[in-house]
């Protein structure tokens, strides 16, 4: 195993060796870490709901009632109501026919792109989307195109050339870029999913909870003159960021929810979310859904 001691000792001299911070206090605007008390710049619990009581409570009733785990895939035994309420409500806030359920947002990436595309299609990926939308293209059976980062132009291009000989053409892109808070050009990719005859995924984990008036992301924050096609348009969000719970979601058309039961290998043969989880995810929702002053506080503050 000398080549893993090799790997880690150039990391470390390159500045690059990742190691784990122990917390001693929950999640929150204020931690403790080593004897210290320090402001937290560093979460992605946006509306501090990871250790709200609220959240806690809903957990421990499931946890109770329903126990720790979920024991098994969702299409085996492991589909218990606090998931299939959580589903419900996430499709009523979304506006969609019906959701899905990961068990993290990565797996919802990893699901979505390779169940969506086979050897004859081809995916075009804006250059900085989050590794879980990289390494669902890198599962892909098919041509994978990038584009620059938001650049429409680019995007165009790839589609005029590369896209003419794909059977289906997937647009991939994060609507909330995480490095550098900026927003996906969404008008203009819903035009260019349109004009190209596309499908457009749009991961609305940095937007979910966080944006709109609704707070269900980026998308609430078009024009209503643009439509959004259920037939083409998926979204994806988690439940791990602002909602301070854990797990990812898919909404859209029925059909689509149907497909990903059937062909999405993450999905099938992964152990289903926590009942805890999913009780306090759907609490969560309710919150995001009834009270949004803590997302305008959230707007409100400087960058």
């Amino acid at each position: 195993m000398k080549w893993m001691d090799d790997d880690l000792a150039e990391r470390k001299r390159r500045g690059l060796l990742r190691k784990r911070r122990s917390l001693q206090s929950a999640q929150g605007v204020r931690i403790r870490w080593r004897g210290r008390d320090l402001l937290n710049f560093a979460s992605n619990d946006y509306l501090n709901l990871a250790a709200d009581q609220r959240l806690a409570r809903a957990a421990a009733r499931a946890a109770y009632r329903y126990g720790s785990g979920a024991g098994a895939s969702p299409l085996v035994a492991g589909y218990l109501p606090p998931l299939r309420k959580l589903e419900r409500d996430l499709a009523a806030w979304e506006g969609t026919e019906a959701a899905l359920v990961f068990s993290s947002g990565f797996a919802a990436n990893l699901a979505l792109v390779s169940a969506l595309t086979e050897r004859e299609d081809a995916i075009f990926s804006d250059a900085l989307n989050h590794a879980s939308l990289v390494d669902g293209c890198r599962l892909a059976r098919c041509p994978v195109h990038v584009y620059r980062h938001t650049e429409v132009g680019h995007l165009e291009d790839l589609l005029r050339s590369a896209g003419k000989k794909a059977r289906r053409r997937l647009i991939a892109t994060d609507t909330v870029f995480s490095m550098d808070g900026d927003l996906a050009p969404l008008r203009e990719l819903i035009e260019l999913a349109e004009r190209y005859d596309c499908m457009l995924l749009i991961d609305e984990a940095h937007a979910t909870g966080v944006l709109g008036e609704q707070g269900r992301g980026a998308t609430d924050l078009l024009p209503p003159r643009v439509k959004l096609d259920p037939n083409r348009l998926i979204k994806i969000g988690t439940l791990s960021k602002a909602l301070g719970s854990q797990g990812g979601f898919v909404c859209g058309s029925r059909r689509l929810i149907d497909w990903l039961i059937n062909r999405a290998r993450p999905y099938i043969f992964s152990t289903a979310l926590a009942p805890p989880c999913a009780a306090a995810a759907r609490r969560a929702v309710r919150i995001v859904r009834d009270e949004p002053e803590c997302r305008r506080r959230l707007q409100g503050l400087p960058a």
